[in-house]
């Protein structure tokens, strides 16, 4: 069947001009004549016939073999090995695809198709690229000679529809008590920072977050690639990152999105994810007026991820470790760690309020609200345990300002 479907993909190939814009129509009867001349004078099932006009389509028009896949919604993410093999991630675990690319040929088309729809280049002069399908789904994909084993695509999915608070609630990520006080933080403009590893829900967490945001404020969003799903807010300016070209020229980065937003009469900011000196400008735009910013960054814990910021900083800028420190505490507000428990389920695992910074230790101080705790069992396989609360809010201005809690002769109702 694999060698029968090679050959006629490389017949069809023939004969389409693919200078020409060709329909889906056009290329299936192209596709139903091949069939038909291959099954003359010998006999070829019916369900076989119907099988190999659908491959040979997704070939030519879709994703190939990947195509099953993208239409599986149980499928988290795609991890393409070269021609070695596909693994596949449903509810958080990973496993060898059945199926695999039959030549390196089929594989290169796939990744020119990715590429190609959304204007990104990728060979071996630039074998590394980031993209997104059409349903907004991310891609990664890496060439040789950088990938000794083929070509590397990896895809990270995203649901149809954004997971909610609501739903992430009723899948013990949060706790409603958590969920309401968070809502308050964004309403009243807290700049929050979300960390966690890769795959801990990141994306999906900020997406829901943002559902909290006033439907009346005019939101920018800056990412490398295009995903968050904002819902619901008519005042909506979505901005990319552009790679450079092939002359390593004319490329937007996310420090020149950030720049030019400031201009753009936001209400608030939301970055997909800071990575390198861009977070200069993040936070530069949080310590200026720019309340109720949001942003994720990879960080093994809320400690951690303070760390990165710093390095990150001293990246783009030349200052004095001090200085940076006083930046990152003024600019950020709220730390919300995210990650991935040993039953693949993603929680919250703590929330921490940047107090200020200490003049005499010369450290960022940070109080921990929230902290996920586990209570020693398990049930169905899936780990038991509940967000605890640790210490009162202390930066209380934000909420007063917003009319969220009233201070009363200098208690807090």
């Amino acid at each position: 069947m694999e060698q029968k479907q090679e050959k006629l993909y490389a017949l069809l190939n023939e004969k389409l001009d693919h200078t020409e814009e060709i329909s889906d129509e056009e290329i299936l009867v192209e596709i139903d004549k091949l069939i038909w001349e291959e099954a003359k004078g010998q006999y070829m099932p019916l369900s076989e016939k119907i099988t190999l006009r659908q491959q040979l389509f997704n070939g030519i028009r879709r994703l190939d073999i990947l195509q099953e896949l993208l239409e599986d919604e149980s499928v988290t993410e795609i991890m393409v090995n070269g021609t070695d093999g596909i693994f596949v991630e449903r509810e958080g675990r990973i496993r060898c695809w059945e199926h695999r690319f039959v030549s390196k040929t089929k594989l290169e088309d796939v990744v020119q198709q990715i590429a190609g729809k959304c204007n990104r280049i990728v060979n071996e002069a630039i074998p590394i690229t980031d993209a997104r399908l059409e349903n907004g789904d991310r891609v990664n994909i890496v060439l040789p000679p950088v990938a000794v084993n083929g070509p590397i695509i990896t895809i990270r999915r995203f649901p149809k529809e954004p997971i909610t608070m609501e739903r992430l609630i009723e899948l013990g990520s949060v706790s409603k008590e958590v969920a309401d006080f968070l809502k308050q933080l964004v309403c009243a403009g807290y700049n929050i920072f979300i960390c966690g590893g890769t795959g801990s829900g990141k994306t999906t967490f900020l997406n829901a977050l943002s559902d909290y945001i006033p439907k009346d404020e005019r939101i920018i969003t800056i990412e490398d690639n295009a995903e968050l799903q904002i819902q619901g807010v008519e005042n909506l300016v979505r901005l990319e990152a552009r790679k450079e070209n092939t002359e390593g020229k004319h490329a937007v980065t996310i420090r020149d999105l950030i720049k030019s937003s400031l201009r753009m009469r936001p209400s608030r900011i939301i970055v997909g994810e800071v990575r390198g000196d861009e977070v200069v400008d993040m936070l530069q735009a949080m310590n200026t007026g720019m309340d109720g910013s949001l942003s994720t960054g990879h960080g093994n814990s809320p400690s951690d991820m303070l760390v990165r910021l710093e390095t990150m900083v001293l990246m783009g800028l030349e200052m004095p470790l001090p200085a940076v420190r006083r930046q990152i505490a003024s600019g950020i507000d709220i730390l919300i760690h995210l990650g991935r428990l040993r039953d693949k389920s993603r929680r919250v695992l703590e929330i921490r309020e940047v107090t200020g910074y200490d003049y005499e230790s010369g450290e960022i101080v940070t109080s921990v609200l929230y902290e996920f705790l586990e209570d020693g069992k398990q049930k169905e396989g899936r780990v038991v345990g509940k967000l605890h609360k640790k210490e009162e809010l202390f930066h209380v201005q934000k909420l007063i300002r917003a009319g969220i809690v009233c201070q009363v002769h200098g208690r807090l109702t």
